[in-house]
């Protein structure tokens, strides 16, 4: 199999990045969530970059360095949740795409959005509450979660709708120059 030298160079470089962020997501405490969604941004540049299958490869590749290098696993299943959630998104809109037939494609990519948030979220919520809330969590504080996530959602994916089509971009053109 042979694989691109530059594609492994940034695929280890955003690798290391995305650990490096969820490592420190355990140490600046205030900026948990912030440096999580950046690591989870990483498996975004690699799926649009090379493609699914390099970003799948990453992905799990990220993880468990991650797990193995972050004293703070919590932090570990929380990058998890945002990185699948790019990763399941990334492979319905190439679904979508394919069949450009289909009408109301943005609204199904949409609800589809919700329907893989929604998936990854709500167990994680009442599986294991401790990722959300320190302390015990009331039937109250669950609804509040459960709708704060829904606005968490939006939030969530309008950074990384930015964040991919202005911020990488640029960034891209610096590092790589212009391609088509």
């Amino acid at each position: 199999m042979h694989i691109n030298a530059r594609k492994m160079a940034v695929s280890g470089i955003l690798m290391a990045v995305a650990v490096l962020l969820v490592c420190l997501g355990g140490i600046l405490e205030s900026n948990t969530l912030f440096l999580l969604a950046g690591a989870a941004f990483c498996v975004g540049i690699i799926i649009k970059e090379y493609g699914l299958k390099t970003g799948v490869a990453f992905f799990i590749g990220s993880v468990i360095l991650s797990l193995l290098f972050t004293p703070q696993k919590l932090h570990c299943i929380t990058f998890a949740l945002m990185g699948g959630y790019i990763v399941l998104i990334e492979a319905i809109f190439r679904i979508l795409g394919m069949h450009p037939d289909w009408k109301q494609r943005k609204l199904y990519f949409n609800l589809s959005k919700v329907l893989v948030f929604n998936l990854l979220y709500l167990p994680a919520l009442f599986i294991a509450p401790k990722l959300f809330f320190a302390g015990k969590l009331s039937d109250k504080a669950k609804l509040i979660l459960i709708l704060g996530g829904q606005a968490a959602l939006f939030i969530y994916d309008k950074a990384y709708e930015y964040f991919l089509v202005q911020i990488w971009e640029k960034l891209r053109n610096k590092l790589f120059g212009k391609q088509n």
